[in-house]
């Protein structure tokens, strides 16, 4: 199967600008990017895509056991930047999709130019004098209660992750993009993202970084996003004074302005 297929692969924009490949995280898939997508589309080459078991991916594609580490769905980002023999990648991952692409520019360091990681966590869970945000008894209660409902979990979880009380058509869009989701996935999916330690990976990142955080957000705190700018030497971090863990749904034109600026960068 071909990674094209395999993960729902779109290429729009400008043919001959600039390669920015957008990773959508958690619970999530491509159609969250619209907004965002739309802002460079007219300057830049812009690379959609679902995770396997995720939005529109190929069905057939999904393996409980193949995907349960995060490494599978890295090796999928460089099967498809091959496919599409993509050089010079700026990739930017939303939430555990961050975690995604510092495995994947390790891979294969070739293909890509910059990173960018929007509200990233390499940890969910505290550990020690690590601040993740979450105890371990939360993340088990989280997975338990996905568990137990999924449809009520996306209900509740909605209005923490998006933050926009004032705009319920953006939590609307982030349930709908979670109810694509086959719920045996998204199990699995979950405790990939929210189980997950990638903080010794950090420091082996040599591409330029531009890690992207929000001023509150319950999700990655900015902690988390001070932590990981520390640990990737020569990182540069940005705060959006904005509320949410999705700040490319919510604030798109300060998200856009933000990738832009940092592929035109020197």
């Amino acid at each position: 199967m071909s990674a094209r297929t395999r993960n729902n692969v779109r290429v729009v924009g400008a043919a001959d600008g600039p390669v920015v490949m957008l990773a959508h995280g958690f619970g999530c898939d491509q159609t969250l990017w619209r907004s965002v997508t739309d802002i460079l589309a007219p300057n830049f080459s812009v690379v959609l895509f679902d995770h396997v078991g995720s939005g529109a991916s190929d069905p057939s594609a999904w393996d409980a056991e193949k995907y349960a580490p995060l490494d599978a769905y890295a090796r999928d980002i460089v099967d498809i930047v091959v496919e599409l023999d993509l050089h010079d990648v700026t990739f930017v991952g939303h939430s555990v999709a961050s975690m995604m692409g510092v495995l994947a520019v390790q891979a294969a360091p070739e293909r890509f130019s910059k990173l960018v990681l929007l509200t990233p966590s390499p940890r969910y869970i505290d550990d020690g004098d690590y601040s993740g945000g979450f105890s371990r008894e939360d993340i088990d209660e989280l997975l338990e209660s996905l568990d137990s409902n999924y449809l009520g979990w996306s209900a509740a979880m909605a209005p923490v992750i998006v933050n926009a009380p004032d705009r319920p058509e953006l939590e609307n869009m982030w349930t709908a993009s979670y109810c694509r989701t086959d719920p045996a996935c998204a199990r699995v999916f979950a405790r990939t993202t929210f189980l997950s330690d990638n903080r010794a990976d950090l420091a082996a990142v040599a591409l330029p970084t531009s890690i992207i955080d929000c001023r509150r957000d319950s999700i990655a705190p900015p902690q988390v996003g001070r932590f990981v700018h520390d640990h990737i030497s020569g990182s540069v971090l940005t705060t959006l004074d904005v509320s949410g863990h999705c700040p490319h749904v919510t604030a798109p034109e300060q998200t856009a302005e933000a990738i832009a600026d940092f592929v035109r960068s020197s």
